[in-house]
């Protein structure tokens, strides 16, 4: 399943839910330095929608605050997931 994502580095807490524009907002406490945000937001990812952080791989956005990132798994499950997301 492919995902877009909206980073917000620098939040006070690490948080997954919401919407911006259409893509899932991911808060991280992280700075946009070196891929540090990234790495951050793929990680809470994971563990938000329940699965390994090696299922979850950046696909656009490598330097941008908008990302689309590919999930494996039950495509099912994870829209069910996501759209419980998606309303904060």
């Amino acid at each position: 399943m492919r995902l877009a994502v909206r980073v917000r580095p620098g939040a006070s807490r690490t948080r997954v839910g919401s919407e911006h524009a259409g893509a899932l907002v991911v808060a991280v406490g992280a700075r946009a330095v070196d891929g540090a945000a990234t790495e951050a937001a793929l990680t809470a990812l994971a563990e938000a929608l329940g699965v390994r952080r090696r299922h979850v791989r950046l696909v656009t956005g490598a330097t941008s605050r908008d990302k689309v990132v590919e999930v494996d798994g039950d495509d099912r499950q994870l829209a069910t997931v996501v759209a419980r997301l998606l309303v904060g």
